[in-house]
């Protein structure tokens, strides 16, 4: 039949009385003698009561006790027994889990003896619980009857013992069984302690049917339940999550007036807590205080969590107060759920202080309280105690999940620290704890605002690649920054579209990608873009106001314009607004007749309105209009710096026709222009090579006295990007005699072009008058002249301005110790180009391939082989990869000094690494290496094994062996390897035929070149003037006649 627990208890009628007959309980106030008897040997029981015979009182032991191992034990002993007792009244669920009394090693195996020997509660109790847990080893239903099992302890235990014996059963089924058995003895009597008992071991299987039925029994019988019964039975729903059946108990129990203990209270809490039942647990605390139940600590970590999570953030700060008035230490967990909701709510002095008041108490907080406080200093932008904080966390080995390691991105990012956060990331990534996309997009907003857009978009990528994380809405904003950018329209367009299927797209996203459209002048797709955002009614807010507004204007849409200026007008948010009414002001100002007095208070408008205005009107053609917004813009307070700003913006979009309108119209008014803007316009002008208005414009900046040091140096690179290099030489030492020196920039770029255009003499005067006036030069301009005078012979001056360069402190570069070492290796200055190559191994800088060939081709020249190979080994230990230059040219050096079996190796590794192929330039470098260093034989060698290979041969290939033969004196080889061509099938040039017959001339064999000619060459150089000219001279040699 089901159990209904709405009867009796629940709906708070009185109790019923027991219906079955009891055993009558003997008085305890009846005294029984049992007298000894006469007998000899037989001494009367030590534990039977006195007669009252005061002559022969009752013994106090029978025997003496075993002497414990510390003589304060048995104090110890009775001590746990009255903890015991105390936690069994006042603990309610808890009782079933004591805390051990700390005893000494010896003390606890002494105890742990006296419970095997049947010491604490009698060998024949020992015995029972023995026997009763001995039936969990059989099977439900295998006969085994607890009557017959129990039937030698029929009446030997008494009820206190069969209580002990229910106590101490492990199984429901074996409590079950012995609590039947023990309701049929005459010692049974019903109690609420033995229900109790019951209904806790139910409890901790979570048999909740048996324990319902167990506590309707105990009604029946007559058994009025206490605090301790009932907090059991509402512990037993609260562990198994019956927190219907729980509340309701808990209202019956309220109604018979019971008082539960705080543990039984905190046990429901601590359930429905877990169960994020936070409205619960506030009410039940609520009604905990209106009973007068005393509240521990731990109920205050529970409410005062649960506050927070419900976002009550007075009640959890009030209960919070409570728990430290009443002089409770509050945990790292109460501390963390107050500074979390302060944060959340905002209350950040309340949420510093109380952290503060948490580490001042020696607390160490927890990774989930650092990430809210790094939270809050993110936030307020206090980076410095953020960084202290991280710092503080790894002192103290406090693990930083992914969250922190967010904020730390981002925190690096605000404060430029960009390489630290990478490496933040990548640890992130090495503990594999990367998971969240709000890490992913931190890191890549990070290298976005570095500039470096290709590594945001990998980091997007590796994100998508992880398919466990789903793309979200601010994952397609990033991206739509990134594309934006990098101007790459169709990705941005793509990005936009998958962020409008997530939902209309912010504003923020349509003023990124207007702006992209604008900045490219993709005018008409602009133009469809806000049409399309405005059908979709997208919220504007004033950034993209001023965006659409700029398109408008530059589009000459002026109906549109003055549109939108009215629906701004409407709007509460941004009507005040200074751009808005500067546009209103502006506009209802060319309405009337005199534009001035239509602006009430000129101090307050918006040169950015007043510059997309003067963009509108230039648009129009409407100069009136034009003229009127340039006066207006000059009575700013920023006055004609609000003009320059608007010709710099129109010379950074390409718009040169407008700001040279604008610029002539500011000549005529008698108004000067800014020396940056002139200096931005003359280098528009020079960079489309109209060189007329530039000097028009330069001219004119030298009547207003605004030519300084910007604008000559931008007439400068306007004459050499027009090929005017006299001019721009001129004009450098005409500057510099008065006294303004070019910048470092300018200098480089004209001492470069006077280089490239063999003009050494103009190059080194420049060199002579920097270093003579003391001019300041960076690194690159200090570069420049040391390679002209490089490549102009000037080996001592370069090395001077070397130097200058180090004396000054100016740092070096890689290419500025590359180019000293040529610098010393051409001059045959070894040494020196050693040295200036360990000053590069210890500046720190990363060391190439180039410099290290530089080096290792000095080396080889010198004779120095052994080095050579060594740095070029040591460039490969270093991860360098050489490259076929390199190879090539160790292999000619190595070919040059006859090291024949090094180059074997390096041809093999060339092979090896794939630079070695049929159409390679390194066969063709080691014939020439080998005829210049007269191994004529090597040299040969090599072309017959190209032949041999198959490789198809040019006439490159046997020239350098020709070459030397002539120049030797070798005419003979050398007319043998010119027969070895033509056999080839190649044809020899002008150069070839020319050498061969000179070298027949010069060793008096002259008729033999008359047979050469006669049989190989007539009928190929008729028209070859050079050769005709030798065979004529072979001819006059011998006395003939061509």
């Amino acid at each position: 039949m089901p159990v209904n627990m709405k009867s009796d208890f629940l709906t708070s009628t009185t109790h019923l009385h027991p219906s079955i007959s009891l055993p009558k309980i003997p008085s305890r106030k009846s005294r029984t003698t049992i007298k000894c008897s006469s007998l000899p040997g037989v001494r009367p029981d030590p534990w039977s009561l006195s007669d009252g015979n005061p002559e022969k009182p009752k013994p106090r032991y029978e025997r003496a006790k075993h002497p414990l191992s510390d003589d304060d034990a048995r104090r110890i002993i009775k001590k746990k027994a009255q903890y015991l007792s105390a936690l069994r009244r006042n603990q309610g669920s808890h009782a079933m889990t004591p805390k051990w009394i700390k005893r000494t090693p010896e003390q606890m195996v002494q105890y742990l003896e006296d419970d095997r020997n049947g010491q604490m509660y009698g060998k024949h109790v020992v015995a029972a619980i023995k026997k009763v847990r001995g039936l969990s080893q059989r099977r439900e239903g295998s006969g085994a009857d607890m009557r017959v099992v129990m039937g030698s302890f029929v009446a030997k235990l008494t009820f206190r013992d069969m209580c002990v014996v229910l106590k101490e059963q492990r199984g429901w089924r074996q409590v079950r069984d012995f609590f039947a058995w023990m309701k049929l003895q005459l010692s049974y009597r019903p109690s609420v302690v033995v229900y109790t008992i019951v209904l806790r071991l139910y409890g901790q299987v979570g048999k909740i049917k048996l324990a319902e039925e167990t506590f309707l029994e105990m009604l029946e019988v007559g058994c009025e339940p206490d605090a301790v019964a009932c907090g059991t039975m509402l512990c037993t729903y609260a562990r198994w999550g019956r927190h219907n059946a729980m509340l309701t108990f808990y209202e019956a129990v309220r109604e018979r007036r019971v008082i539960l203990s705080t543990s039984v209270y905190n046990f429901m809490l601590s359930s429905l807590q877990k169960k994020s039942l936070h409205d619960k647990v506030i009410d039940l605390w609520l009604e905990m205080v209106e009973e007068g139940v005393a509240p521990t600590e731990f109920t205050y970590t529970l409410v005062v969590s649960s506050y927070a999570k419900q976002g009550f953030n007075e009640d959890a700060l009030q209960a919070f107060g409570e728990m430290k008035s009443l002089g409770f230490v509050p945990e790292e967990v109460t501390y963390s759920s107050v500074i979390s909701l302060s944060v959340k709510a905002g209350d950040w002095d309340e949420a510093v202080r109380l952290y503060e008041d948490m580490r001042s108490k020696g607390i160490t907080p927890s990774n989930y309280t650092c990430a809210s406080m790094l939270s809050l200093y993110y936030k307020t932008e206090n980076y410095p105690k953020a960084l202290s904080l991280f710092a503080d966390m790894e002192r103290f080995k406090i693990p930083a999940d992914e969250v922190i390691r967010g904020l730390i991105i981002r925190i690096y990012g605000k404060l430029g620290l960009f390489h630290d956060a990478q490496t933040i990331f990548e640890e992130t990534q090495r503990l594999n704890i990367l998971s969240d996309e709000k890490t992913y997009l931190a890191m890549s907003q990070v290298h976005l605002n570095s500039g470096n857009v290709a590594k945001a978009l990998d980091v997007i990528e590796m994100m998508m690649k992880n398919r466990d994380i789903p793309i979200s809405r601010f994952a397609y904003i990033v991206m739509l920054q990134c594309y934006a950018k990098i101007h790459n329209v169709d990705r941005a367009e793509d990005a936009f579209q998958a962020l409008s299927k997530t939902g209309f797209p912010d504003a923020s996203s349509c003023n990124d990608m207007l702006s992209l459209y604008a900045r490219l002048s993709l005018g008409e797709k602009a133009k469809g873009f806000i049409r399309q955002i405005i059908a979709d009614q997208v919220k504007f807010d004033i950034e993209l106001y001023k965006t659409v507004m700029r398109v408008y204007c530059k589009e000459g849409m002026v109906a549109e314009a003055q549109a939108l200026v009215e629906k701004m007008g409407r709007e509460a948010v941004i009507k005040d607004n200074r751009f808005v009414q500067t546009l209103a002001e502006a506009m209802h100002g060319e309405r009337n007749k005199d534009k001035h007095e239509a602006v009430i208070n000129v101090s307050r408008l918006d040169v950015t309105a007043l510059g997309m205005l003067l963009n509108l009107r230039l648009k129009e053609g409407n100069l009136n209009e034009t003229k009127a917004i340039l006066n207006l813009m000059f009575k700013t307070d920023l006055g004609s710096a609000a003009v320059n700003r608007v010709i710099s913006s129109f010379v950074r979009e390409g718009d040169t026709s407008k700001a040279e309108i604008i610029a002539e119209m500011i000549i005529r008014l008698g108004l000067s222009i800014e020396e940056e803007t002139t200096a931005s316009l003359i280098a528009v002008y020079g960079r489309q090579h109209k060189l007329k208005e530039a000097k028009r414009l330069y001219l004119a900046a030298g009547e207003s006295k605004t030519q300084g040091k910007s604008v000559i140096n931008s007439m400068i690179d306007a004459y050499v990007r027009c090929g005017w290099l006299e001019d721009a030489y001129g004009l450098f030492m005409e500057t510099t005699e008065k006294g303004c020196d070019p910048s470092p920039v300018t200098i480089s770029i004209l001492v470069n072009a006077l280089t490239n255009r063999g003009k050494h003499r103009e190059a080194e005067d420049i060199s002579q008058t920097c270093l003579e006036k003391n001019m300041e030069l960076d690194t690159v301009g200090y570069n420049t002249l040391i390679k002209a005078m490089l490549e102009a012979g000037k080996l001592q001056c370069a090395s001077e301005i070397y130097e200058r360069m180090c004396n000054s402190g100016v740092p070096s570069s890689i290419q500025t110790y590359n180019t000293m070492i040529s610098v010393y290796g051409r001059g045959l200055q070894v040494d020196k180009a050693i040295e200036v190559f360990n000053s590069a191994r210890r500046s720190g800088l990363y060391l190439d391939e180039k410099i290290y060939c530089n080096m290792i081709m000095h080396y080889g020249k010198a004779g120095k082989m052994s080095e050579a190979l060594a740095l070029f080994s040591e460039m490969q230990k270093k991860g360098i990869k050489p490259g076929t230059t390199s190879y090539n040219m160790l292999v000619k050096i190595c070919a040059t000094r006859g090291l024949h079996r090094e180059v074997d190796k390096l041809l093999q590794a060339m092979e090896r690494n794939g630079h070695l192929t049929d159409n390679s330039s390194t066969h063709l470098s080691l014939i020439q290496a080998y005829a210049e260093s007269s191994q004529y034989a090597e040299a040969e060698k090599m072309v017959t094994l190209l032949q041999e290979k198959g490789i198809s041969l040019s006439q490159s290939h046997f020239s350098p062996l020709l070459y030397a033969f002539v120049k030797s004196g070798m005419i003979d080889e050398a007319e043998r390897i010119y027969y070895k061509m033509s056999e080839a099938g190649i044809s020899p040039d002008s150069a070839c035929r020319r050498s061969i017959l000179k070298g027949y001339m010069n060793c008096g064999e002259a008729e033999k070149g008359i047979l050469l000619y006669e049989k190989m060459m007539r009928n190929s150089v008729e028209d070859d003037r050079l050769v005709t000219r030798v065979v004529q001279g072979l001819y006059n040699a011998v006395g003939k006649e061509q």
